[in-house]
């Protein structure tokens, strides 16, 4: 017995030994220290919101077409004995050149031969008026008394004789305008765009000696639609009476931009009319802007402008005033932004929306003053949200800034 209770005395001390030990721990352990919780604020960069002016400029694309184009073709038949120089592919030309010269021999003999019939006819006529008054005084001298008829004072005659001379007139007119015909006259300043006929060649009424357009001016027709119309004063036109004087009519300046050679060149034009009557297939309303001189000498390494050359423009519209512009980045769900408050949490304002385009949106909306625009993409952003602000560049453009094209309209 007293063998067995001698065996158990080791673990017995081993067992109050560590409860000792926990006892001890537990009342000299020290309290774990508390720290205050960690606020983490997301970064974003902010921009001022200052209201200003902003110009509007509409975008669009077209083509290069010419004011006028025509077809020359001969109006008398002939053989060809002379061009112009100016009459080749891409050559100018100016108002009343002559580019052709037809052979006027043949029309010259018309015209001599219908002088000769001329006075002929003229003297015929001169003979029929003495005659006439030879027979006023033969009728005098028998004294026969009231007035003689008119076949008695050749009436008939002389009126025949007078239409004779007449006709023989109208044939002298018709030679000598067959004959002046026979050179072939620019009827605009233009170019030369395609040749059709050489020296050498027979040609009649019909034939087709050259395609050639005017220079002058060229013409781009543009598309917008009826919500970018609202902001510019297009050039429209009304039923006038005759004895009504016609208002004055807007004429838009734009701006058309083209890539050759690597480079981007630019001209200035202006919206001179608008179309009758709005495309049935796109909806979309056509406006023609006018290019003066466009194969004008400009500035070095500028190309001309050149027909059927693809550019795209910008139409000058309306000036909006005390306005907000924000980038189009910038704004959530269709019409909302994120401001960031002086006390730097998150704000989010639903804006009116007055003109969008690829770059900017432009709002009436009035916000807090010292607030500033959020242009930093937030996946999850409530209303308080605390924030550490970077100011970044602003990124809108303003009055004076120029917006960049938005993708085509189908014409």
């Amino acid at each position: 017995m007293k063998h067995k209770l001698l065996k158990s005395l080791p673990p017995l001390a081993v067992i109050g030994a560590a409860l000792g030990i926990y006892q001890w721990m537990q009342t000299h352990q020290k309290e774990p220290e508390t720290r205050p919780p960690s606020t983490a604020r997301t970064a974003v960069d902010v921009v001022p919101i200052p209201r200003t002016d902003f110009r509007v400029h509409v975008p669009t694309r077209g083509t290069v077409s010419p004011r006028t184009s025509s077809t020359l073709i001969p109006e008398i038949s002939g053989r060809i004995v002379s061009i112009s120089p100016s009459f080749r592919e891409g050559e100018f030309f100016e108002e009343n050149d002559v580019l052709v010269t037809i052979d006027d021999i043949d029309y010259k003999t018309a015209v001599t031969v219908s002088q000769s019939a001329q006075a002929e006819s003229q003297a015929t006529l001169e003979q029929e008026k003495a005659r006439a008054e030879q027979a006023l005084e033969n009728w005098k001298a028998l004294g026969r008394g009231g007035d003689p008829s008119p076949l008695v004072l050749r009436q008939p005659q002389l009126a025949e004789a007078q239409a004779r001379v007449d006709a023989a007139t109208a044939q002298v007119a018709k030679a000598e305008r067959d004959l002046a015909r026979t050179q072939i006259k620019a009827p605009y300043t233009g170019r030369v765009l395609e040749q059709m006929v050489d020296v050498g060649q027979y040609v009649s009424p019909g034939t087709v000696l050259a395609a050639i357009y005017a220079v002058d001016y060229a013409e781009i027709r543009l598309p917008i639609s009826s919500a970018q119309a609202a902001f510019v004063d297009l050039p429209e036109t009304y039923h006038q009476p005759k004895s009504g004087d016609a208002a004055p009519v807007a004429q838009p300046n734009v701006s058309i931009s083209t890539t050759y050679g690597g480079q981007t060149h630019r001209w200035s034009g202006r919206i001179v009319r608008t179309e009758g009557a709005i495309d049935s297939a796109s909806r979309l309303i056509f406006v023609v802007a006018q290019v003066d001189d466009p194969y004008g000498q400009r500035r070095k390494g500028m190309p001309p402008l050149k027909l059927g050359m693809f550019v795209e423009a910008e139409i000058e519209g309306e000036l909006l005033e005390d306005v907000i512009v924000i980038p189009r980045k910038a704004v959530r769900q269709g019409n909302s932004i994120l401001t960031v408050d002086a006390g730097n949490t998150l704000r989010r304002h639903e804006i009116a929306i007055v003109w969008a385009d690829a770059t900017n949106v432009v709002s009436s909306t009035r916000i807090p003053e010292g607030e500033r625009l959020c242009i930093t993409a937030l996946a999850f952003a409530p209303e308080g949200t605390p924030v550490e602000p970077h100011e970044a560049l602003p990124q809108t453009q303003t009055a004076s800034g120029e917006n960049p094209p938005l993708p085509d309209a189908k014409s």
